[in-house]
């Protein structure tokens, strides 16, 4: 995968992360977190990977 995808991926998993962080749910905060870090894992990614010159 491309930057491009990878940090649009990113930021889609952050934002659903975040909504679900608001819930009254502790579980449901709990995966939010999950969520949230996996997109900057993702953003990360996509960062890396335009830097190594791999937008594919």
């Amino acid at each position: 995968m491309g930057e491009f995808t990878e940090k649009v991926k990113g930021n889609t998993n952050e934002a659903i992360g975040n909504v679900k962080q608001q819930s009254g749910n502790p579980e449901t905060r709990a995966e939010g977190k999950k969520q949230e870090a996996k997109g900057e894992a993702q953003q990360l990614k996509g960062e890396v990977e335009g830097a190594l010159g791999n937008d594919i």
